[in-house]
């Protein structure tokens, strides 16, 4: 009829289809790579087990006593518990503030996720995630990790330039070129790369990177006026992974594989950092050919190293999930009788009060 308006038949908007297509996009892609890094891992294992023996592998394992599990691994609890206050005295040497019982809620936190992400730098950025939540400055959390990373690498290197110098005499004039130019190249890096860090002039960024960039260098300012805090993080760090390898040597001398400690103080270093490379889940597969790989020079059999390696592997994931139990139960539990525990607070409450900043101070 004329002058009606005819009722419009309601048609779906495209922008919440687009929206849910986008986020399920987001949720599938982690979930992909993951898969796909279980698959290495499987894969990697797999080339393992068809060169090698399983059965002798399987049998190494078994002959391994249970009092030496529960040892191990609480031996490498404690090597981490040592690494919390590495952590946490690196972050609040720069004004974060964080208490231990956060420091070891974050920390632990970032230790089981490192069981489901490519790496441990993912385990870092969720201990530096949960951080910001207590702690009283980001750039102190962000700057202050990132560092601790940087000490745990140095202690690395250092451990391993020791065991090759000390184990110089079993290795082939090939392999040791091999390896003292890598270890050059190293030192040339981090002593070129370090000092731009600090120096390279913000004004070259946009205005909110070089806000970044001042804060950082703000919280870099209490460490360069406390270097003995540095060294004694780095001393910490010395201590952790020089654990780490000596709790390896142990497992090893209990399943038949006996080599001389500077043996492991070389290949061990050097088969973790083999692990960051995210091309299998956790490293899992990779870490134990490259340990096979470069415990060959020092007669080790590579079944038994295989089945050492493993049964290290066996101890991170067991500890992980301690971990993971541990963040959680904290988590939930009172910081002191009749406060609620940290769960039951607010959003709003558990976001850190940064003093608020003048722009100008950004250099232009």
């Amino acid at each position: 009829m004329p002058g009606t308006v005819e009722p419009r038949s309601e048609q779906p908007s495209a922008a919440p289809r687009a929206h849910r297509h986008s986020r399920s996009r987001t949720i599938q892609h982690p979930v992909l790579r993951m898969m796909l890094r279980i698959g290495g891992s499987i894969l990697a294992l797999f080339l393992l087990f068809h060169f090698l023996p399983l059965g002798e592998v399987w049998t190494t394992l078994r002959h391994l006593p249970a009092y030496l599990w529960l040892l191990i691994l609480a031996g490498y609890l404690g090597a981490h518990v040592v690494a919390i206050n590495k952590w946490r005295l690196m972050i609040n040497v720069s004004g974060a503030g964080l208490s231990f019982r956060h420091a070891v809620r974050c920390y632990f936190s970032g230790l089981f996720g490192t069981l489901f992400l490519p790496s441990i730098v993912g385990g870092d950025f969720i201990r530096s995630g949960l951080a910001m939540r207590f702690g009283a400055g980001r750039a102190a959390i962000v700057l202050g990790s990132f560092l601790d990373r940087v000490l745990d690498f140095v202690a690395l290197m250092l451990l391993a330039a020791l065991g090759a110098l000390l184990v110089r005499g079993a290795l082939d004039p090939r392999t040791r070129h091999v390896f003292i130019s890598l270890g050059v190249i190293i030192i040339v890096a981090l002593a070129v790369l370090g000092p731009l860090v600090f120096w390279f002039p913000a004004r070259r960024f946009s205005f909110h990177i070089r806000r970044g960039i001042v804060r950082l260098r703000q919280a870099a300012r209490p460490m360069r006026r406390r270097p003995q805090t540095v060294l004694a993080a780095f001393c910490l760090g010395l201590f952790v992974q020089g654990s780490f390898i000596w709790l390896t040597a142990q497992v090893a001398n209990v399943s038949g594989l006996r080599l001389p400690f500077r043996a492991w103080l070389f290949a061990w270093p050097f088969a973790k950092l083999s692990a960051v490379i995210p091309i299998t889940q956790g490293g899992i597969g990779v870490r134990e050919a490259a340990l096979a790989a470069l415990l060959v020079p020092f007669g080790a059999r590579a079944v038994k190293t295989v089945a050492v390696g493993l049964a290290w592997e066996a101890v991170i994931i067991t500890g992980g999930l301690i971990a993971g139990l541990t963040a959680f139960l904290l988590g939930r539990l009172p910081a002191a009788a009749g406060l609620p525990s940290e769960a039951s607070l607010p959003a709003a409450a558990l976001q850190p009060k940064i003093p608020a900043e003048n722009p100008r101070s950004a250099p232009r």
